[in-house]
């Protein structure tokens, strides 16, 4: 059955909504990912429990808080500096879960594999998707496998869904953001990104360029030792930190701060930004977090952050305040301010 799709009722302006087909701008995490989620999915699936627009959600049974959370990965090429689509479909799926503060406990794995895919490839992509999940502490318990004809596939796609249980007085949403709290970000910004196109683009460096692709569960478990009122977690994987802190402003409906003289990054990234003339703070990370913390606990946050191997680089790069709700701004070098939008569509297709 075909359903038509109302556009006239669609609020954002053209050309938004002039798109009759997908593109690959549906899936780069920008406005174009949003109009798809707010006009198509979300009516079509609507229940209190989606409409959060979490990376999990959070589901009550007798006595105990569960958080779900699903995701595929078409990442190209299969493997790159730093990882394979096999441990980044495993860390992808148990960070959504350790952003609603969970403890992940279980992944499904589904395979969807082209004709003509090397058994030697496969092995070694499941090989390192098993020796992810015994670094992340989880168990995969179920998946599925399906052969496509050659042609119809890039090789290899795959789909993980995750289960965790999130401790007693832990509650982390994007909502819970208020005015005064701080932003921190766990380390280098844009590694991801840069090291799958520094592959795709035959780019060299002084140094290799690696992906941050790890399992961030520990990390999330060491913060909450240290302060339960974490406000909010989110991994800024496509569309980067820009577009995960204009989704909490959204959510929470505050204003971001952020200055971007504090944002760490990599010299090597830097320098392949401005050779392919992009942002890092539109570029995927696929090993670092978000933490917005009230400001009295915030030292406390940072100082067990930094005593862990994944943010040794944690640093305070902004603050939630009550001015441009909505919206995230961010303090320039030269000390001016600019408003740092979503995208509209994808820098880097097919990063995870």
């Amino acid at each position: 059955m075909t359903v038509g799709v109302d556009f006239s009722e669609w609020v954002c302006p053209l050309p938004l909504r002039d798109y009759p087909n997908v593109i690959m701008g549906h899936g780069g995490g920008g406005k174009l990912s949003a109009e798809l989620i707010e006009h198509l999915f979300m009516p079509a699936f609507q229940n209190n429990l989606l409409e959060t627009l979490g990376d999990s959600t959070i589901v009550t049974v007798p006595q105990q808080r569960l958080a779900l959370s699903t995701d595929s990965f078409v990442v190209h090429p299969l493997f790159f500096p730093g990882g394979c689509i096999g441990d980044l479909a495993v860390y992808g799926t148990v960070n959504d879960l350790a952003m609603s503060g969970a403890r992940p406990l279980y992944l499904t794995a589904g395979f969807i594999l082209e004709e003509g895919l090397s058994l030697s490839a496969l092995g070694s992509v499941v090989e390192r998707m098993g020796a992810a999940a015994q670094a992340a502490g989880v168990q995969i318990v179920t998946g599925d496998t399906k052969v496509v004809e050659k042609g119809h596939g890039d090789g290899l796609y795959i789909n993980t869904s995750g289960l965790g249980v999130i401790p007693d007085g832990v509650h982390i949403a994007p909502q819970n953001a208020q005015a005064g709290d701080v932003v921190i970000v766990s380390g280098t910004i844009g590694d991801h990104g840069m090291a799958i196109m520094s592959v795709r683009e035959g780019l060299e460096f002084d140094t290799v360029i690696r992906s941050d692709t790890a399992p961030l569960n520990h990390l999330v478990a060491a913060m909450l030792a240290a302060s339960n009122d974490i406000h909010v977690l989110r991994d800024p994987t496509r569309g980067g930190v820009a577009s995960s802190l204009n989704e909490i402003a959204r959510s929470s409906r505050k204003g971001i701060l952020i200055d971007e003289r504090k944002l760490p990054v990599n010299p090597a990234v830097a320098s392949a930004c401005e050779v392919l003339g992009m942002d890092p703070i539109y570029v995927a990370n696929e090993g670092k977090l978000l933490a917005i913390v009230a400001r009295q606990n915030a030292e406390a946050v940072l100082e067990a952050m930094r005593q862990h191997p994944l943010g040794q680089q944690a640093a305070i790069i902004g603050e939630v305040v009550e001015q441009h709700p909505g919206l995230l701004v961010a303090r320039t070098g030269i000390g001016g301010t600019r408003i740092v939008d979503m995208q509209i569509g994808e820098q880097l297709p097919r990063i995870c």
